[in-house]
């Protein structure tokens, strides 16, 4: 029997920090949104020079792990983003009731389940950057307003709280509709019904269910809040 073995071939430097890289998105210690840093900075943590960094970030990108943004910066990219939000990006702009229903659906299974997780692993800076949003959240309610931002801000925290870096990834690519549409919308709901109380108890609920790392109850928190997006839906789609 003829054995058929090629020559190991040493890493090149600029390889090693893709790999490097990669991993730390994978691990979810680079979350997508994240700004990696400089060349500068990683050339100094790693030891190496600029041109090898460079060349690295230029595979990351062409990769689709990271995208360069005007303005200056590289940040980490949701990897579900390409397959995910260009088919959808069409009918989002036209703001199609259906979609927007459907959207509402698969936020309840997905979020419902972050939430789970989220009371089984935040740490305490994870529940620290939910306290702060929330009370970002409540001064706006005292004024009878309601920011899609910070709310979006508020939902992918809890994700972020998950540790689950695929979850993080798929969320982060389908949060950014929810920012463009479903929240938008819903704005219009409660700004018309009221409903800017109510919105601040189920957001303190579900955040004082994972602070008492109640897995249950944050799911079932999340679940309440999430049916009443479904029943605006449904509302929007009636019309």
């Amino acid at each position: 029997m003829t054995i058929v073995l090629e020559p190991i071939r040493p890493k090149k430097i600029s390889e090693e920090i893709v790999s490097q890289v990669k991993q730390l998105i994978s691990k979810g210690e680079l979350k997508p949104g994240d700004r990696i840093p400089s060349e500068r900075e990683l050339a100094t943590m790693l030891g190496v020079s600029r041109p090898s960094v460079r060349e690295a970030i230029m595979v990351l990108e062409a990769m689709g792990f990271v995208e360069s943004r005007q303005g200056g910066g590289t940040y980490v990219k949701a990897l579900t983003e390409a397959s995910i939000m260009n088919p959808l990006a069409k009918l989002v702009e036209k703001r199609d009731p259906e979609l927007l229903r459907s959207l509402a659906e698969v936020r309840m299974g997905l979020e419902s389940w972050s939430a789970y997780l989220a009371a089984q692993r935040a740490t305490d800076s994870d529940i620290a950057e939910m306290r702060r949003l929330y009370k970002v959240m409540e001064k706006q309610a005292a004024k009878g307003g309601w920011s899609p931002d910070v709310d979006a801000e508020f939902h992918y925290a809890i994700t972020s709280a998950s540790h689950n870096s695929l979850q993080m990834h798929v969320l982060d690519s389908i949060h950014s509709l929810f920012h463009a549409t479903i929240q938008v919308a819903l704005m219009e709901f409660y700004q018309q019904e009221g409903h800017v109380q109510l919105l601040l108890t189920h957001h303190h609920d579900i955040m004082e269910a994972i602070a008492a790392h109640d897995p249950e109850l944050a799911r079932k928190k999340m679940m309440e809040h999430l049916a009443l997006v479904e029943e605006k839906m449904a509302q929007l789609l009636g019309k």
